[in-house]
């Protein structure tokens, strides 16, 4: 044990007790590639046993943004690791890989191990989730860059794709058709304007009733992950695009997936857009369109389907119980048009 450093503000004993917590999340995920245990100088991980002809590694790093001050508000932590999770592999899914492993950087104010070990458990849930190993990461304790009680977090992810499978937008076609998959909800992007309209402009209860859940519950609802129901519709080749509708919205994610001179026919009210977003807009008085351009409204991800393929791709979800809603279909018009 280090005094000085101590009276500096950093605590190597609760270092030392954090990783003794989180071992028994991180082993939760362990999968075909893990090799090495958390507390090595670096993270191992076999990919030969994944016997790709021609792998392409695909990877992906992201935050939660200010989703953290309502973690902080709540004193809730054990989701928003699934969130840093989520928005890593959600992407690494859209370009048609297989998520593989999983760091993360999380650096506090002040270490408490029992507040690490649920970030942590977190994260490994997230991990669990998506399918891929969380194989290491780093945990500073930077009292004079963060204030007592806050943190942040992030994360890095590493996918594998067949070069052949890889999802791009050439082989996107005017007609193939729009499939939407709901979100949980906010996600992980747009806090920024929520917590403007809810606590600056306003000043709103966080148990006030939103359709069937708290404030608070809609607030820290995590992101969805997506991975284990989309990921056996790549391997098939079924699909020729996804879109994670992630910051920007519709607007800035949807087109991501298309070629430069296609764009998007949407039908508006083939999906239930959640109470929150209605909310938020009614409070705010924001526009509709704005809305579109900021937040996912409901859905999470897109997927392109050639029509010929519709049928069982929408036979999938139903064989798993999820729900896949259709929205429209590629145009030769740049942009989105409504229905």
């Amino acid at each position: 044990m280090s005094e000085h450093y101590q009276q500096a503000g950093v605590s190597l004993e609760a270092g030392y007790e954090s990783v003794r917590r989180i071992t028994q999340h991180t082993k939760r995920t362990a999968n075909l590639g893990t090799m090495s245990d958390i507390g090595s100088f670096g993270a191992l991980f076999d990919l030969h046993k994944y016997g790709i002809q021609e792998p392409v590694l695909v990877s992906g790093t992201d935050g939660v943004g200010t989703k953290l001050k309502l973690a902080f508000m709540l004193d809730k932590h054990d989701t928003i690791g699934i969130d840093a999770v989520a928005m890593c592999v959600n992407d690494i899914l859209a370009q048609g890989a297989m998520p593989l492993f999983f760091l993360d950087y999380l650096a506090l104010g002040k270490n408490e191990p029992h507040k690490v070990e649920k970030i942590v458990k977190g994260v490994a849930e997230g991990c669990v989730q998506a399918g891929c190993a969380l194989i290491g990461g780093e945990t500073a304790e930077m009292p004079d860059m963060y204030s007592e009680g806050e943190y942040d977090i992030a994360g890095f992810a590493v996918g594998v794709a067949e070069k052949s499978k890889l999802l791009k937008p050439i082989n996107v076609n005017v007609g193939d058709i729009i499939i939407g998959l709901p979100s949980s909800g906010l996600h992980s992007n747009g806090y920024s304007l929520v917590r403007k309209i809810l606590f600056k402009d306003h000043q709103i209860d966080l148990q006030t009733q939103v359709g069937d859940k708290s404030l608070a519950e809609c607030l820290i609802e995590p992101t969805k992950i997506y991975v284990k129901s989309v990921l056996p519709l790549v391997q098939q080749e079924l699909l020729t695009g996804i879109a994670h509708i992630t910051g920007g919205g519709f607007y800035e994610n949807m087109p991501r997936c298309l070629q430069a001179n296609q764009g998007l026919k949407l039908k508006k009210g083939t999906w239930i857009v959640p109470a929150i977003f209605k909310y938020l807009q009614e409070l705010g008085s924001i526009a509709e369109d704005e809305l579109y351009h900021v937040f996912n409204m409901g859905i999470g991800m897109i997927l392109v389907v050639k029509p010929e393929n519709v049928k069982q791709v929408m036979d999938h979800f139903n064989n798993i119980n999820e729900t896949a809603i259709i929205m429209g279909e590629v145009s030769d018009e740049v942009g989105i048009q409504w229905l």
